[in-house]
């Protein structure tokens, strides 16, 4: 059933009228958020640049501004850098967090930011690296977003099909390694991986979480894993898939040992990386199963669940 505020925003967009639709936005925010997201993801969408940006614009009052965090089918910042180049954004955008996220949209996009924007101030490259970009298409990185509300969004599921696998008897279980390692792979990824630290293989580390000592597995190369990794880090609403590429750089390196991204020792990281997915009974759409070896260090980590439907 479509309300009042519904028909009228959708009569404001239709006559362009987008001064009066952000201030319907504006309005609706502090007291309906939900009914405000939808309006906003209008705005983001359909509305020019210059009227668009202002909803992250702090002019109209301290509860009144969209923030990195407003969503409906997705963040909002996440659909305004899908409808426009950083070259014209850029000099409409206020907000830091927002600017930085919709920098790193663009890049992901395909666009070259790197240089025209601020340097990240964690550190992670606006340029994507080549192992960042062998594993997925421009088309499929961010969500779909459609002009009436709602998104399309590839699924990555990890390993992605049964084909190519072998059976394997996966060794004596590696020893757990506590603390930040381990930590940090559940608190950045999805509420529903479980993740585990374990010193020795990558087979060893899917011990811990593999439900039977037999499993279908397979060896591939890191940037096969990493979509399903970024869109694992970034599966909700409120989260765009740059929140997913920052989480799984500040991941890296975290593995890496460092306290901050940094681009060499990351890469070094990823280039020794040993990867092993398999594949289990229950899986059906969104599922990662996936060990990490590095060989350096001597720790392997792995990750594994499967999301709802």
């Amino acid at each position: 059933m479509i309300t009042y505020v519904e028909r009228q925003a959708g009569e404001l967009a239709a006559a362009g009228r987008w001064p009066e639709l952000l201030g319907l936005f504006r309005r609706l925010r502090d007291t309906s958020p939900r009914t405000a997201g939808p309006i906003g993801h209008l705005l983001a969408y359909k509305a020019p640049p210059e009227h668009a940006a202002r909803l992250f614009d702090r002019d109209g009052g301290p509860h009144a501004a969209a923030g990195e965090h407003d969503h409906d089918a997705g963040p909002l910042w996440e659909v305004l850098a899908t409808r426009h180049s950083w070259r014209r954004l850029a000099p409409l955008l206020e907000p830091a967090p927002v600017r930085r996220l919709v920098a790193h949209t663009r890049a992901l996009l395909g666009e070259e930011v790197a240089g025209r924007a601020e340097a990240d101030p964690e550190g992670v490259p606006f340029a994507l690296e080549p192992w960042e970009q062998a594993g997925w298409e421009e088309g499929v990185r961010v969500r779909d977003y459609l002009p009436a509300g709602g998104a399309r969004r590839a699924l990555f599921a990890l390993p992605d099909t049964r084909e190519d696998l072998v059976r394997l008897d996966l060794p004596v279980a590696g020893r757990p390694v506590a603390g930040f390692a381990r930590a940090r792979l559940s608190h950045t990824l999805a509420p529903w991986l479980t993740a585990v630290c374990v010193q020795g293989t990558a087979p060893e580390a899917a011990a811990r979480l593999a439900p039977g000592r037999r499993v279908l597995a397979g060896h591939l190369p890191f940037a096969a894993a990493y979509p399903a990794l970024v869109q694992a880090a970034s599966g909700t609403p409120r989260l765009g898939t740059a929140h997913g590429r920052l989480a799984v750089w500040h991941l890296l390196a975290a593995m890496a040992g460092t306290a901050r991204p940094v681009a060499a020792e990351v890469n070094a990281l990823v280039a020794r990386l040993r990867c092993l997915a398999w594949s289990e009974p229950r899986d059906e759409l969104w599922y990662l199963h996936l060990a990490l070896e590095d060989p350096a260090t001597g720790l392997a980590w792995a990750v594994s669940g499967t999301a709802e439907a």
